[in-house]
């Protein structure tokens, strides 16, 4: 490694992170029989449970009911809550928020206003959809479109960005 490369270009993505819950089987419940993800591990010892994200050893979301890395001094019940997105293909998404919306689980744009209709972040591009999990987490899907960025449109609506793709062909 020369001196002036940095550490990021051996950074090759995100392998795991981790979110601490309230109940446990509440939350596999969650993350099993409506997201669907395959359990990986669980240590009832430690009260953690390890899913795959895209496949065996691709990714890995872990779930723990007392994480080491909050005091004993926090009430028991507290969670901060944290986000986190799931990479889904374009060609998925209208079948992911119609499964979604089937399950009951509400869904929201950017601007936290529900609807089924994803927003798009134009200096990627990508499409997205928020819902929480039961413990108010923040969970996304995200699809990278087609096309060039367009940074100065912000935060636009899928149906306005396919407006504004049509009008630029």
């Amino acid at each position: 490694m020369s001196a002036n490369q940095t550490l990021a270009a051996f950074i090759t993505g995100l392998f795991e992170t981790h979110l601490q819950v309230r109940n446990l089987e509440r939350s596999m419940e969650f993350y099993e029989r409506v997201l669907g993800l395959e359990l990986g591990l669980k240590e009832e010892s430690r009260r953690v449970a390890i899913y795959w994200i895209g496949g065996k050893t691709k990714s890995a979301l872990g779930l723990r009911d007392k994480p080491p890395w909050v005091s004993e001094t926090t009430a028991g019940d507290q969670i901060v809550t944290q986000h986190f997105a799931f990479e889904i293909d374009l060609a998925d998404l209208g079948r992911m928020v119609a499964s979604m919306k089937q399950r009951g689980i509400e869904l929201r744009n950017f601007f936290g206003e529900t609807t089924d209709v994803p927003s798009v972040f134009g200096w990627v591009p990508a499409a997205s959809i928020y819902f929480n999990d039961p413990d108010g987490h923040l969970l996304e899907f995200v699809a990278k479109l087609p096309g060039k960025a367009k940074a100065e449109i912000g935060v636009v609506s899928l149906d306005e960005w396919n407006r504004l793709n049509q009008s630029a062909n």
